[in-house]
């Protein structure tokens, strides 16, 4: 993309109305513009880097073997009234009534309308397991929406499924849940750490939430510092192995790692004290596995193998994939501006020609942009006419994690810079070099299903060549 045909209306003042980082830089780089009072129109930067982080989460339901599906933003009261929540849920649920007076519901969550769906459907154990999920807009009428996406009224967010025959069959999707979280939230480049918590409205005993520590997160996080020690990294995991992914829960939640709300300070002391950690997280998931409190409400019961009918073993999963987005800033900023990484960047590398009009830097741009994309990398070349020093602080705002600056001086030399945004540091080098080191970066980084990034790579070599 060039940017003198982009739609990037940032900001160069900090905004008045923004009271965290994650917000004020949104808003700065154009991401977001408020509609309402927790609402907001997601620009075109804002909305590319939702995109991505939607991809990823998809990828990793898929992995683990979760079936998408796409349920209404609406739902009927009556479906509420069956499983007792519709008096219960409390006045963050907007409420209304259709012109046919009936009564209405914006969806805050979703296991009453899958629920609906399973039991028209299924009859038999013989369909079991099954998970289903999908990504969508939610609203809950906040009394104090605050924080920009961190804690709007409408928020876009993965809510899954599980629908097992035994409570066993379904902390194994329970556990299977978590090894794909940890996996999804590495991939973006975040360290969330499982904590036990109180599972709220939703119900149910068994419940973690994923947190990520960062300064200005809501809750008191009490945590064994070693717990920050762990990474998912690349092990191989077969999600049909019941073993494997219950050592994976163990491993990430034997250590100590707790939200205020189910803090036992006894335990925490037990922990050695040059271990013991005290913060504040973000949360950006959450697991539960509530048995059959809604299928026995509703009737959803399968045949099992002695002919019986008997209600299905569930449990729900979500992950907030409009809050992760201002969550990563949270984690990952500076003075500058924001700090993608490489796994949710809105653009692969910026490209900043010092003097446009050159015709010597003018094509050595062009090159440079023309073979990034036939890589398959997304590029965004700063083409405006504008002094050096703006076109880095736009740079350095929206936060992509390399830059490529050309010149004429260093063309002179036959180099170009590239730069680092995370650590500042610059490396001159060819333009085929720079090119060959930005595909070998973001190879790790391409989507589990593009098949044609190796040839693709390949070819933009011969440009230079």
């Amino acid at each position: 993309m060039r940017l003198s045909r982009y739609f990037l209306p940032v900001l160069k003042e900090n905004p008045s109305e923004a009271q965290i980082v994650s917000h004020r830089l949104m808003l700065r780089a154009g991401m977001i513009k408020q509609s309402a009072a927790g609402i907001y129109s997601w620009l075109p930067l804002g909305f590319k880097v939702l995109r991505k982080i939607e991809d990823i989460v998809h990828e990793e339901q898929a992995r683990a073997g979760h079936i998408a599906i796409q349920m209404p933003t609406l739902q009927s009261a009556d479906l509420w009234r069956e499983s007792g929540r519709y008096d219960a849920y409390g006045e963050e649920m907007l409420r209304f009534q259709d012109r046919g007076g009936r009564d209405m519901l914006y969806t805050p969550t979703a296991e009453e309308m899958v629920t609906d769906i399973f039991r028209a459907h299924v009859s038999s154990y013989k369909d079991l397991p099954l998970t289903l999920y999908q990504i969508q807009w939610k609203f809950r009428d906040e009394i104090r929406p605050r924080f920009g996406v961190m804690r709007g009224r409408e928020f876009y967010m993965k809510d899954g499924y599980n629908f097992d025959l035994t409570k066993e069959d379904a902390l194994h999707a329970y556990n299977r849940h978590l090894v794909s979280y940890l996996r999804t939230y590495e991939r973006m480049g975040l360290q969330a750490i499982p904590m036990r918590a109180d599972s709220g409205p939703i119900g149910g005993d068994d419940t973690h939430e994923f947190l990520v520590l960062a300064e200005t997160g809501e809750s008191e996080v009490f945590y064994d510092s070693a717990v920050t020690d762990l990474s998912f990294g690349d092990r191989a995991i077969d999600y049909d192995d019941v073993a494997q992914c219950a050592g994976v829960l163990e491993e990430f939640t034997s250590k100590y790692a707790r939200t205020d709300e189910t803090h036992d300070p006894a335990l925490f002391e037990a922990v050695p004290e040059e271990r013991r950690r005290v913060a504040r997280g973000i949360e950006v998931g959450q697991i539960f596995y509530f048995g059959t409190k809604y299928s026995e409400a509703m009737g959803a019961v399968v045949q099992g193998p002695d002919g019986k009918q008997v209600p299905v073993h569930m449990g729900s999963h979500g992950i907030g994939v409009s809050r992760l987005l201002g969550a990563i800033i949270e984690a990952s900023h500076d003075d500058n501006g924001i700090i993608w990484p490489e796994g949710v960047t809105p653009f692969h590398v910026g490209i900043v020609n010092l003097k446009q009009g050159d015709d010597e830097a003018d094509a050595a741009c062009e090159k440079l942009y023309k073979s990034l994309e036939a890589a398959g990398l997304e590029p965004l070349y700063d083409d405006r006419k504008e002094r050096a020093g703006g076109k880095f602080a736009t740079m350095d705002l929206i936060g992509l994690p390399w830059r490529i600056t050309v010149g004429p001086r260093g063309l002179k030399n036959g180099v170009v810079e590239l730069t680092s945004r995370r650590t500042g540091e610059s490396e001159e080098m060819s333009p085929k070099d720079a090119v060959a080191r930005i595909i070998d970066i973001y190879a790790p980084h391409k989507s589990h299903t593009s098949e044609h990034w190796e040839p693709m790579a390949r070819q933009s070599f011969h440009t230079w060549l």
